[in-house]
């Protein structure tokens, strides 16, 4: 049987598709076209314009295929060495190389390193005789025969237990007025029954520095001291050191305000089972972590520290930094590993010289540090931002501006594009390093500030409540300040509940 033209024969015998048959013109057969043909131009008109519209329709499709596989491709190849994806979750696959370089050095420790060895101390907590009476050949006695010595010491613990001190408070009544008369206990013993200051900082300690949950602290309680510390006495020692050191957290806050430089960076945290943000502002002795349920610049503002600075601020170049007015500095270690994916991923050797370049930058500048100066010459200076001018020339030729429109929104560009759009427009902030010395190569210092936040987040899983989040954040920045220091935690945090104020440098540096 002889197949019908699926088309609809208008009055002025012009043939239209109707829609539902549209995409089945690229299936007519010969005598349905010469149908078409015999009707006149104009349905060859209507026919050629059905074939542009698939056409069009098409070509729209497999551009959002490829770049639907483009994405799913980069994302696979991508890990700690060319991406932000942090280490752990490179999984078992192949290891890339690291950025990282040789340094040259023999493995250990290194000249001049203190080392840990042990040695003899001058006297001993306890000293265990072992004495001579008797010559072991002769059998003749040796009791009073003068001795000398041969030491070997021991360094081990002692029995480990909880100390109950007992606080007697006397009372008297006086013979003259019968009034009675009772001793003072000290302000810190409020209860019958307590736990003391050294219990409280090690839960404390165990806890938000070693990272330990509420049951295992309540474990090596009971299994070290022979006695379980509650669930709900750790906690209480945990809100006890929080509001303590709410002062030392605003003279921190203030310190990091007017420092020079200062490190930024956020990551997400799980409150009561929901998305929140870390923020946190450090520099090389002091850090603060604010916790907040934004992201954007409403958290940044109600933290309080970005909106006050006036020192340069180094970062990943996230735009709410961006947005303030204070001097800015990229993170390099970022472009040394979105360079290194351009390299791998798209076979373009202006990537590679990009990256070679800011590593002998950074190497120049460390050797003038060694050196005792505190810049580089200016011509050498303009060599470099010659080199690095010509690097970004080559990379835009090699990746050209899209000139097709678009019929809504903004075209997509290429990540090579848009690398090279952000090392062209922020060159100032990139090579912000080599300007000043005082400013880092990298924002490394606030990753890893942030790094054990996300430890305790992979222990813990999630924040239970807004209050155990900030509790844990003010203890966690002073721990980590205290850390940069170079104080002892476990004393510092003993210093706390004692009501002595921790001693911290809080010179804007």
């Amino acid at each position: 049987m002889k197949r019908e033209p699926k088309f609809e024969i208008t009055e002025e015998k012009s043939i239209k598709p109707n829609k539902s048959e549209e995409r089945e013109v690229a299936k007519m057969t010969r005598e349905e076209i010469q149908a078409i043909y015999d009707n006149g131009s104009e349905a060859v008109i209507e026919l050629v314009e059905s074939l542009l519209r698939q056409i069009e329709e098409q070509n729209q499709k497999i551009e959002e295929l490829t770049g639907r596989i483009t994405a799913l491709e980069n994302q696979r190849v991508k890990d700690s060495h060319n991406s932000s994806k942090p280490p752990s979750s490179d999984g078992f696959r192949n290891k890339k190389r690291s950025l990282r370089q040789t340094s040259g050095k023999k493995p250990g420790g290194q000249k001049g390193h203190p080392g840990a060895t042990l040695e003899i101390v001058d006297k001993a907590d306890r000293t265990i005789p072992h004495n001579v009476n008797q010559c072991q050949y002769c059998g003749e006695s040796l009791e009073k025969v003068e001795a000398s010595l041969e030491k070997r010491q021991v360094f081990d613990l002692p029995e480990l237990k909880l100390e109950v001190v007992e606080h007697q408070a006397q009372i008297k009544q006086s013979p003259k007025c019968k009034k009675i008369n009772k001793g003072e206990f000290p302000k810190k013993v409020s209860n019958s029954v307590q736990y003391g200051e050294g219990v409280k900082s090690l839960g404390v300690y165990l806890i938000d520095y070693q990272l330990m949950p509420y049951e295992r602290t309540s474990e090596l309680f009971e299994d070290v001291f022979g006695r379980a510390v509650s669930k709900a006495s750790l906690q209480e020692a945990i809100k006890e050191c929080y509001e303590e050191l709410e002062e030392t957290e605003e003279e921190v806050k203030k310190a990091i305000k007017q420092a020079e430089v200062a490190h930024f960076d956020e990551t997400g945290i799980r409150v009561n089972g929901k998305r929140q943000w870390l923020h946190v502002a450090s520099t090389n002795k002091l850090t603060h972590y604010g916790p907040h349920a934004k992201r954007g610049k409403e958290a940044t503002e109600d933290i309080g520290i970005l909106p006050y600075f006036k020192g340069k601020g180094v970062h990943d170049g996230w735009i709410t930094y961006q947005q303030y007015e204070w001097e800015h500095a990229l993170c390099n270690a970022h472009h040394l590993r979105e360079l290194t994916f351009i390299e791998e991923q798209y076979q373009q050797p202006w990537a590679k010289d990009m990256k070679e370049l800011l590593v002998e930058i950074k190497a120049s500048v460390e050797q003038q540090k060694a050196q005792g100066s505190d810049k580089l010459e200016q011509n050498q200076i303009e060599r470099l931002e010659q080199r690095y001018e010509q690097i970004l020339g080559v990379g835009f030729a090699a990746n050209p501006q899209d000139t097709a429109t678009v019929t809504r929104g903004r075209k997509k560009q290429s990540k090579a594009k848009n690398l090279l759009d952000r090392l062209s427009l922020h060159r100032k902030e990139v090579l912000a390093f080599m300007y000043d010395f005082r400013v880092p190569f990298d924002n490394n210092l606030a990753e890893r500030d942030l790094r054990m936040v996300k430890v305790q987040q992979k222990i813990s899983g999630s924040f239970r409540s807004t209050e155990g989040a900030s509790y844990f954040c003010r203890i966690r920045g002073f721990i980590s300040t205290i850390r940069k220091q170079g104080q002892k935690v476990l004393a510092s945090i003993n210093h706390i509940f004692i009501g002595s104020s921790p001693t911290l440098d809080l010179k804007p540096g």
